[in-house]
């Protein structure tokens, strides 16, 4: 996400502190960071001789709420299903935004990757679904068709900033396509017996929540408090409670207040005013009329922002530095012992590895190349079929939302353990490919302009 820097800022002692800190989170590579470093904690915790207090923390019953409106289930519950609805939430205003004004704004734009991601979730699981078809196993097809979007986007800011900006925007592109058939995966397919009623109040509530928007209703304190009734409908319903997340998202209000032109010309009075209201380089707490016209001119920049904008920028952070992470350590526990390391061979496993490591490359850049050759979509500009084919192995990073399926499809078995294993093995081996196929690539490239 984009920032406006402010060099004229008079520079505090804490800020030279604090700098290397905000230098991180403006990474791209830093989300990614976090998660991967939670994961490895989450393996070795587990692993060591304080092995037991990873699976007693997570299983501690918390309560929330009070009397009889109180909800009591374990930490990895509030973990998976509360604080993922917020994830979920996050990815459904993110797709909101692609649909309306980004690269899945129009058909034409749209057709390369929704084709590619399709492809990209087809292909591995055809090679799972056919190396566990009846068994208990077969559950587990929707595993390997997601992708991380936070762990792929890392690994390609690792390639450098030679790399095409175009392969970013495919790739996130694809990325974004690929949680829509994720989202749907995961409510079609991996939802328990249906409570109509339940279902029908949080569809009621989500309509409200439309009509909110229709009618002009800004204030995130409105859509927060239906968001929670949405939740819990939805957690009564049998339908996982995450995506009341995306269906909330669907109903943030995307148009703004205040047009272009009048935020400026309103800004300029106030700045205007502002100066012509007390010496200039005084602290404006010695005057009154310019603290009023500050919060004036806050006021002036929320009506020029959308709330879909506000609430994405705010929650971002969030999820890429808190929800992702805790949810990294609450889930990668896996314990290596030999019983889990004979059974890599299990179907599972490498239904789920085979899937990451060959079904998403194959499916992406296949899909993409009967895309173009068909006419249904253009190459986008300055990328070639090389691009692409190491945009189809970052594709094979399924971490999230892969280990988020498969806790649907194997909570509480011998193969929700096996499953995990098979998510980090296949993503660290699709990632690592996909990195080195790109460097070289850079590289070559590099080399053959410096030839010229």
């Amino acid at each position: 996400m984009s920032t406006v820097d402010t060099p004229h800022l008079k520079s505090e002692p804490l800020d030279r502190v604090v700098a290397p800190f905000q230098r991180f989170a403006n990474m791209q590579t830093s989300g990614g960071i976090v998660l991967l470093l939670c994961a490895v904690v989450a393996i070795i915790w587990a692993n060591s001789p304080w092995g037991e207090t990873y699976e007693a923390l997570w299983s501690t019953e918390i309560v929330v709420g009070f009397g009889e409106y109180s909800l009591t289930r374990s930490l990895h519950f509030w973990i998976n299903d509360g604080l993922m609805a917020v994830f979920f939430f996050v990815i459904g205003l993110e797709i909101k935004r692609e649909v309306l004004v980004g690269e899945l704004s129009s058909p034409r734009q749209a057709a390369l990757p929704v084709i590619a991601a399709f492809g990209g979730m087809v292909v591995p699981a055809t090679i799972f679904a056919a190396l566990n078809y009846g068994t208990d196993g077969i559950r587990g097809w929707g595993v390997p068709v997601a992708t991380d979007i936070a762990f792929a986007l890392g690994v390609l800011a690792l390639v450098g900033d030679r790399i095409p900006v175009g392969v970013r925007v495919l790739l996130a592109a694809v990325a974004i396509a690929d949680d829509i058939g994720a989202t749907l995966v995961i409510a079609i397919f991996y939802t328990e017996d249906l409570f109509l009623y339940a279902l029908l109040v949080g569809l009621g509530v989500f309509l409200v929540m439309a009509l909110l928007n229709q009618v002009g209703v800004r204030n995130p304190l409105a859509y927060l408090f239906l968001g929670i009734v949405l939740w819990m409908a939805f957690l009564k319903s049998g339908v996982h409670p995450t995506m009341a997340g995306v269906l909330g998202a669907l109903a943030i209000p995307t148009r703004t207040r205040m047009d272009s032109d009048e935020f400026v010309r309103v800004g300029r009075l106030y700045v205007e005013e502002f100066a012509s209201s007390g010496e200039i380089g005084l602290s404006t707490f010695t005057n009154t009329r310019q603290r009023s016209i500050v919060q004036a001119l806050e006021h002036v920049c929320e009506q020029a922002q959308t709330p879909l904008q506000r609430l994405e920028r705010l929650l971002h952070p969030w999820v890429s530095f808190v929800i992702m992470p805790v949810f990294a350590l609450a889930n990668s526990g896996v314990i290596l012992d030999r019983t889990v390391i004979d059974h890599m061979l299990d179907p599972v496993a490498i239904g789920i590895v085979l899937g990451l490591v060959f079904g998403k490359h194959i499916g992406i850049f296949g899909a993409s190349w009967l895309a173009v050759h068909l006419r249904l979509a253009d190459l986008p500009h300055g990328l070639r079929w090389a691009h692409i084919y190491g945009v189809g192995w970052l594709g094979g990073i399924g971490f999230t939302m892969a280990l988020f399926i498969a806790g649907l499809a194997f909570q509480g078995t011998y193969n929700h353990a096996v499953s995990k294993a098979g998510i980090m093995l296949g993503s660290l081996i699709a990632g690592t490919i996909g990195y080195l196929f790109l460097r070289r690539l850079v590289r070559r490239d590099a080399a053959a302009e410096a030839a010229r």
